[in-house]
Formats: C-alpha cells, structure tokens, sequence
C-alpha cells in the first residue's frame, strides 16, 4: 500500500470517528436512542380529524446492550407528514414517562451510515484527483471546523460581539486554511491579504445595512427559538456574523483564482508594467465576477427555495413581499457578499499586479 494510500484511510478512519462517535444512549436520560425496525405488526388507513392518514403497528429492537423489544404506534395522532416505515429502517426513539409507564415515540431516521458513505466518497474523488492538495485542504477544512466549534459557537453563546468574533476567528481561519490549501508561495499570500480586506468591507457593508434596513434577526423561527431560549444572545450580531462567515468560503476560490491569473500572465506574457498586467488580468477577472456573482445568487435561492414557493402565489404587492424582514435579510445577505466578491477582483488583481510587475 502506498503512502497517499495508508495516509487516506488512517484520515478517513480519524475522521469518522470524531466527527461520528459510535455511542449507545442509556434509557431514562432524556436522549434519543438508536433502534431498527424488526417487523410491522399493522398497517392501515385511519380517520383521524375527517382526514385519513396511514397508521403503523412497528416492532421495534433497541440497540442498547440489552437489545430490548418494544412496541411504537405510529400515526394514531393527527400530524402533518405520515411517514411509512418499513422493516430493518434504523431510526431514532424517544423515550418518555407515560401514565402507563415508558413510551417510545420515533423521531426521526438513522442518517450517519450515508453521510459517512458520502464523505468517504468525497475524500477518495478530492485525493485521487487533487493528490496532496486534496488532503491538505482537507486539513485546512478540519482546521475550519475547529476553529468553529471550538471558538466561534462558544463565545457567540456567551453573548461576546458576534461581528468581532466573526472576524477575528476569518483572520485565523484564513490564512491557515488558504496555506494548507494552496501552499506557501506569492499567489497564496496575495490572496490572504486580498480575501482580509474584502471580508473587512463586506462586514462594514453588512453592518451599515443591517441598521439601515432595520433587521432584527429574529425573522426565522430558528433564531426566534434561540433568542427565547438564550436572552443574552444578540441576534442582529449573529445574523451579521453569518453574513461575514458565509462569504469567507467564497472569497477562497475568487481570490486564488484571480492571483493565478496575473502570476501566469506575469510569467508568460511577459508584462512589465503593473498597469498591463491589471488591465489584461482584470478581462479574464470580468468574466469571474459574473460567473461567481451567478452562483451566489443561485446558492442563496436553492437555500431560501421553499420561503420563495410561499411567497409565489402570495395575493400582496411585489414590493410589499421583499419588504417582509424574511424576504429582506436574504436580499440583503446577497447583495452584500455579491458586493464584497465583485471587489475582490479588482483588489486581488490590483495587488497581484504590483506584486508581479518587474
């Protein structure tokens, strides 16, 4: 077995095992536990509220060390969504203090087998095709991870300024991940410094139409819940703070691929002054700006895709629909890191150009 080869398993084991630890939940303690489906003792259609919705009869095997059977019903309560379920599913169970005793309600499937499968999959293609940058950025994506869970979710929990967490955490985060990715060399360091001064004038931006538009954060009912449950957080700082993290992973490609540019046109076209090299560069850095600029917008609408479908058929004024802070934040998140990457271009090409120029 090769190097690359016995260094992408041992990788690919380490990962999985923190990022999915095998655990097995006591019964009682309030968590969800573990179990698969053994046998489906009933299935029928029932009417509950004049609608009628599929019920399930399931036997269900804990996997706890005592591999205890018991019994679920599943859909003799009105609910939304019925999912049927079928023999060897693995799901999730709560467990809860009845009347009659313990009673397990499922909550939801076992997803981690295919996540697993799929990072498996992704870190095979990223190394067979990338090589050792392939396995550097992924350590430069773990890198990332640490620094989020370790530093930026706990101090935002202690209720510290998110902006200022946010950007203090990018300019650790960024020249670590970006050397890791790209290696020591002139195009990389352009980049850092390019990427720092476009995250510092999206965070201000941010900032400046936050207050402007009168966002409080608190439009989705995730952040209503947090707020709810955490007084002390504050949430328009948080919202900003997604801004800036959000557009911290774009300004990576953009950044890196427009300092390769002038530093192949440096090195092949053989431009002497800055100036030549800012305007040749700055044709090809065009093209990036829409291309990336696209892909944000799409990115922003795939993720926002079922608050548009609500609003589609919405009998309101279009100019009264994009009013709603719901519709707005998300306006606003795009423009803004739309703007911050459209003056990346010119920023890394402007520095890259007085950097190379002979």
């Amino acid at each position: 077995m090769s190097i690359l080869k016995k260094t992408t398993f041992i990788f690919l084991v380490t990962l999985s095992l923190f990022i999915f630890p095998v655990s097995v939940k006591a019964i009682g303690d309030g968590s969800s536990i573990e179990a698969i489906i053994t046998q489906i003792i009933e299935e029928k259609e029932v009417e509950i509220m004049e609608l009628n919705q599929l019920y399930q009869k399931l036997e269900l095997q804990l996997l706890t060390p005592d591999h205890k059977k018991i019994i679920v019903e599943n859909g003799n309560q009105p609910i939304v969504n019925t999912i049927k379920y079928a023999v060897n599913d693995r799901v999730l169970v709560n467990v809860m203090e009845g009347v009659g005793g313990e009673e397990y309600v499922i909550t939801d499937f076992v997803r981690k087998d295919s996540l697993v499968l799929l990072l498996i999959i992704f870190v095979i293609l990223l190394v067979f095709v990338a090589k050792w940058k392939g396995l550097s950025s992924l350590l430069g994506m773990l890198f990332t991870f640490f620094v989020v869970f370790t530093y930026i979710l706990p101090r935002l929990l202690t209720g510290s300024n998110p902006i200022l967490i946010a950007v203090g955490a990018s300019l650790v985060i960024i020249p670590v991940s970006f050397y890791l990715a790209h290696g020591f060399n002139k195009k990389t360091t352009i980049a850092i410094i390019s990427s720092i001064i476009s995250l510092i004038i999206t965070a201000i931006l941010a900032s400046i139409f936050t207050q402007i538009g009168h966002l409080t954060g608190l439009s989705s009912e995730e952040a209503g819940m947090l707020s709810i449950d955490k007084g002390n957080l504050n949430m328009k700082g948080i919202l900003l703070a997604g801004i800036v993290i959000g557009a911290l992973g774009v300004l990576d490609d953009i950044t890196i691929s427009q300092a390769a540019i002038v530093d192949e046109l440096a090195k092949t076209a053989n431009l002497t002054k800055a100036k030549d090299l800012y305007s040749r560069s700055m044709v090809i850095g065009k093209d990036h700006i829409t291309s990336m600029v696209n892909t944000l917008v799409l990115a922003y609408t795939g993720a926002s895709l079922p608050l548009l479908l609500i609003f589609t058929n919405n009998p309101h004024p279009f100019l009264e629909i994009i009013n709603y802070e719901l519709i707005a934040e998300e306006i606003i998140r795009t423009l803004v890191g739309s703007i911050g990457l459209v003056l990346a271009v010119p920023i890394t090409t402007m520095i890259a150009a007085n950097w190379y120029k002979k």
